[in-house]
Parts: C-alpha cells; structure tokens; sequence
C-alpha cells in the first residue's frame, strides 16, 4: 500500500463519521436501537407507532461525511444510510420485536433499494449498540434468509456516528397528518 494510501485509510478510520454512537443516551430504563430500511419516514413512523418505543429520530449513519446533509448523502457521495434511531422500553418492547418489526417492513433481498426507492442510503441494515443486540440480529437474520430463495444483503454492523436529519424530516409523516398514535394499523402514505 502506497503512503498516500495508508495515509487516506487512517484518516477514515478516524474519521468522525466512523466513531461509534456514543451520543444516544437513551433514558431511565431506555435502550437504544438503530435501523436502516429504505426511506426514513414510513420506518420511523412504523416504529413511532410501536408500543414501548419511547421516541425515535431520522439521520444519516455508517458513513464517512462529518456533515451529511440531505442533499449530500442522496448524491451518494457520503456512504450514509437514511436510518431511524429509536429509544425503547425493553420491558415494553423487547429488541426481538423491533426485529420483526424490521424485517417484515423491508424486501432484505433488494440491494440499495427499497420501494421506489433507489441508491446505497436505502440500503437495508441494522446496526447494534451492544453484543447481546447483535446477537439477537445475526440470529433473526439466520431465521429469515430460510423465508427466501435469494441472498439476504441486509448488514448487520455496529451502530455507527448518528446525524440527525434536517428538522423537516423528523416525524414528517405524522406532521403531514398521519396517526402515530400507538398500536395505529391505518394504512401509510409513503412508499417503503
């Protein structure tokens, strides 16, 4: 490897966009979950409506932008999923529910692309904060990959530095009037 070379790849793997999410405190009693399942706003407001999930947030992680911005990360130059980083009660709603949750809401045979959505920040992944959630991950995934005849491309990685999106993106759904009351089963107005 050339010195340049050696020189770019140690500043990536330093690089802000790739330290750990160490900012999601998640609360009294709280953990924090992070998934990416094509467009943010029907996976936060299918999570939104699940009993037990306390708050969730849209963002960029996985990426190696410091400042990933929207317009950034769907030029594809910035290696960031669109996410939803949840808070939850595991007492509530155990990890292996957001896990079904998960994988009934996405095609995880589909690569960089969910719906009529196309490009690597649709990718499908989930991305864990301890080894009990990975755990529990790379088991569900053992478990669908027997529902489907093709490869499963979902990535099962540690959670990386989470960004929050622009405010416009938070909760867009509900904010366009659709319910996220809890145990909602309305249909959603939003593809993915």
């Amino acid at each position: 490897m050339s010195s340049s070379a050696a020189a770019t790849t140690a500043a990536a793997a330093t690089s802000p966009a790739l330290e750990p999410d160490t900012d999601a405190p998640a609360g009294e009693g709280l953990e924090v979950a992070q998934f990416a399942a094509g467009c943010f706003w029907s996976v936060e407001l299918t999570y939104q409506r699940l009993p037990g999930v306390a708050r969730t947030e849209v963002g960029y992680s996985q990426g190696h932008n410091p400042e990933p911005t929207y317009e950034l990360v769907c030029a594809h130059g910035t290696g960031h999923a669109e996410v939803v980083r949840l808070h939850y009660d595991p007492k509530a709603c155990p990890y292996t529910t957001l896990l079904e949750v998960f994988w009934a809401k996405i095609d995880p045979t589909a690569l960089n692309r969910q719906g009529e959505g196309v490009g690597t920040q649709y990718r499908t992944g989930i991305y864990y904060y301890t080894a009990e959630q990975e755990r529990l991950a790379r088991e569900s995934l053992a478990e669908e990959q027997n529902k489907w005849d093709d490869q499963i491309v979902t990535e099962i990685l540690p959670a990386k530095r989470f960004y929050p999106a622009e405010e416009y993106h938070q909760r867009h759904l509900e904010k366009g009037g659709q319910s996220a009351e809890k145990g909602c089963t309305d249909p959603m107005r939003c593809y993915g």
